[in-house]
């Protein structure tokens, strides 16, 4: 398990993170999701003890990373997969970092073969792609078989078959009662991989979820409607208190069911010739829950740390 306790970081003026506590909990792929600038890296590092919080703590099953006694049988994490050394072949890159915890060569070659680099385990970093370099970051994470899993951005520069491999990995690992934690920017692909997420903006927690629950709260469901009668339609709907937005020969409508449109339209001899609902989408519901965060929002100098 994860545990952060009003964990927080200043750079300067900066607040990078800022009085963040939540659990990370094994059995679940856990998203971690944020705009730029709203704090995800920086959490990650102070989990994994590369930088020190300005207050409050970041412990991995109860402990902080620094009194980890071989931590790689307790956490593995892929934070920066393009920070492999290019010189070495990815066989001894991964040797050196077993040695290091205790760990055998056969243990390497068996990660290699599970993360699809057996073949090219020779080869020297350098030759590899940015989504063979995602995967012998994986594999490093995996190498102490730990119960806590830690990935940022693991998805970068994997082809679709990559994608949908990383996909029924992180699955697995939750399933066999890991605590799996992935922060990534692709929210289509979230919506299929995680249970639950945690969502943070400017360093500060916004939701801590599940996804169903997250989408449902943060976004209304649309319609569109096709009809001869736009005008008239459009009447009816706003007097029930709907949202109405023309596009093209489309009403998109929020703040009624379709049924409910149909039932109206119906009633005052409206014809309707195309009624769509559309779900609202992880994607949407997190732009409605982020808008004012972002790094770069429109009008907007504020800055921090990722």
């Amino acid at each position: 398990m994860i545990t952060t306790e009003a964990l927080s970081k200043r750079y300067g003026a900066t607040v990078a993170v800022d009085n963040l506590s939540v659990e990370v909990r094994p059995g679940s792929v856990t998203g971690f999701l944020g705009p730029n600038g709203a704090g995800k890296s920086t959490t990650l590092r102070m989990v994994m003890g590369l930088n020190r919080p300005t207050a409050g703590t970041a412990l991995i099953d109860g402990r902080p990373y620094r009194q980890l006694r071989r931590p790689l049988h307790h956490v593995g994490a892929l934070l920066d997969a393009s920070a492999v050394p290019p010189g070495p072949s990815g066989f001894q890159y991964l040797a050196a970092i077993a040695r290091t915890n205790g760990i055998g060569r056969s243990r390497v070659s068996a990660v290699l073969d599970e993360v699809g680099l057996a073949s090219v385990a020779r080869r020297r970093v350098r030759s590899y792609s940015l989504g063979m370099k995602q995967r012998l970051g994986i594999a490093a994470a995996l190498l102490g078989d730990p119960p806590v899993l830690i990935f940022d951005e693991p998805i970068n520069g994997l082809d679709p078959d990559g994608i949908r491999w990383i996909r029924l990995l992180f699955r697995r690992l939750a399933d066999e009662g890991r605590t799996v934690l992935v922060s990534s920017h692709v929210m289509s692909e979230m919506e299929h991989t995680a249970d639950r997420l945690i969502v943070i903006g400017a360093g500060r927690l916004l939701a801590h979820t599940t996804v169903a629950d997250f989408i449902r709260r943060g976004s209304s469901d649309t319609v569109t409607v096709r009809t001869p009668s736009k005008e008239a339609l459009e009447q009816v709907l706003r007097a029930a208190d709907a949202q109405v937005t023309t596009v093209g020969d489309l009403l998109e409508v929020s703040g009624l069911h379709a049924a409910r449109i149909g039932d109206l339209a119906l009633a005052n001899r409206i014809a309707v010739h195309e009624l769509v609902p559309h779900s609202a989408g992880l994607e949407q519901a997190f732009m409605d829950l982020t808008a004012e965060t972002g790094e770069h929002r429109a009008g907007s100098n504020a800055t921090a740390s990722r």
